[in-house]
């Protein structure tokens, strides 16, 4: 991964985002959108599997040696991407993941991301339990309920009833739910910890690469439709990063060239679909925008030009299933490196990722059809539908 802006660019952009998002909540006293839903993997994950049994869990140092909450869950030394994104969105604490739930915090969002999950079920199965994208949208059914009666009671006091019926409830969900964020980030397991592992799992001998990415777009297509059903409005789409550049994948071979190329590929074969299921959401689901990041962008290009002096290796000593060692002390230098780990961006990365996603003023090509800031400016009717 690496960046094509230079380093004076990232730091001019930097200012200007930070100078909005302070002008926005200073003068409207609130953020940008009422609440933040994420939906996603270890790149987003904040601690859902903290009490999973499984490999897939980083609440031990030197995880969080950056951040104010130490060892959290978090797969890396800081922020992580959406922790950023919250900040620009102008809200004042990072948004809880699903494993912390309680009422005083889901009205403004909840995170429900989870190391090793992916699209597919059977996703990081070799890794242990994991939250996959279905389980997740179960969990965001509970969290609509529970909303919907937070704000039927709020509903009731203020009109003196007793109580609302449960189809009024339902109402004032959607009704509140159709102005919040949605960010969901997945794929990258599907192919790391699925379709390259063939020793635990034997989708690469079912499909092509092209079989492989028209199958996971099928199937996240009624996903995504589903978190529509569910109210969501303002649906954020991240697509897939240059996985055959991690060091992990870089360490078992690359046959001459700079990172694994077929990975790569893959990765850019699913992006494609990506983007066309974007513009076939919009067009058929008039009520509601829905945006692609183009992480794969993001990474391409010299990483020299963002500030960064190591991209091959991680900032701490990894074990096997490319996670920082228990307790090793990383590198001191980490704001130049890419990665933290075998797999994943340091907070640095994770900052200029979460701006350029918020802006696309550094590189038009990095959203599409519009970015973040502008997504959340949006306004949509909500409309009832049957759970």
């Amino acid at each position: 991964m690496a960046f094509q802006v230079k380093p004076l660019a990232v730091v001019i952009a930097l200012s200007w985002v930070l100078s909005m998002q302070q002008h926005s909540s200073s003068v409207n006293g609130k953020p940008q959108v009422p609440c933040f839903f994420i939906f996603g993997d270890s790149l987003a994950d904040s601690g859902n599997n903290n009490l999973l049994d499984s490999l897939a869990k980083v609440n031990y140092t030197p995880y969080g040696i950056d951040f104010p909450g130490g060892a959290t869950g978090r797969f890396t030394n800081g922020r992580t991407t959406i922790d950023v994104l919250s900040q620009l969105l102008g809200f004042d604490n990072y948004i809880p993941p699903f494993s912390l739930l309680n009422s005083s915090d889901i009205l403004k969002g909840l995170n429900y991301a989870s190391g090793a999950a992916g699209i597919r079920k059977e996703s990081g199965r070799q890794l242990g339990a994991r939250i996959s994208m279905d389980r997740q949208l179960k969990n965001h059914k509970i969290t609509i309920s529970r909303i919907a009666d937070i704000l039927g009671k709020k509903r009731a006091k203020k009109h003196v009833h007793k109580s609302l019926h449960s189809g009024v409830k339902k109402w004032l969900a959607k009704k509140y739910l159709s102005k919040c964020l949605y960010s969901v980030g997945m794929g990258s397991n599907d192919y790391i910890n699925n379709y390259f592992l063939p020793q635990y799992h034997d989708t690469s001998k079912k499909f092509t690469t092209e079989q492989y990415a028209e199958a996971l777009i099928k199937q996240y297509s009624q996903q995504i439709k589903k978190l529509h059903k569910y109210g969501a409005r303002k649906v954020v789409l991240v697509g897939v990063g240059l996985i055959g550049c991690t060091p992990t994948a870089i360490s078992a071979g690359t046959n001459g060239s700079a990172c694994v190329d077929r990975m790569n590929l893959a990765a850019l074969q699913f992006n494609q679909r990506l983007v066309s299921l974007v513009d076939q959401l919009n067009s058929n689901l008039t009520n509601a925008m829905f945006i692609y990041i183009n992480s794969f962008e993001m990474g391409s290009g010299d990483p020299a030009a963002a500030g960064f002096k190591v991209s091959n290796v991680g900032c701490c000593e990894v074990n096997e299933v490319g996670q920082c060692k228990f307790d090793q002390n990383p590198c001191k230098n980490r704001s130049e490196y890419v990665f933290w780990d075998g797999f994943h961006p340091t907070e640095a990365l994770n900052q200029i990722n979460a701006i350029r996603s918020y802006s696309s003023a550094i590189n038009p090509a990095d959203t599409y059809p519009m970015d973040i800031s502008h997504l959340a400016k949006l306004k949509f009717n909500h409309r009832v539908a049957a759970y």
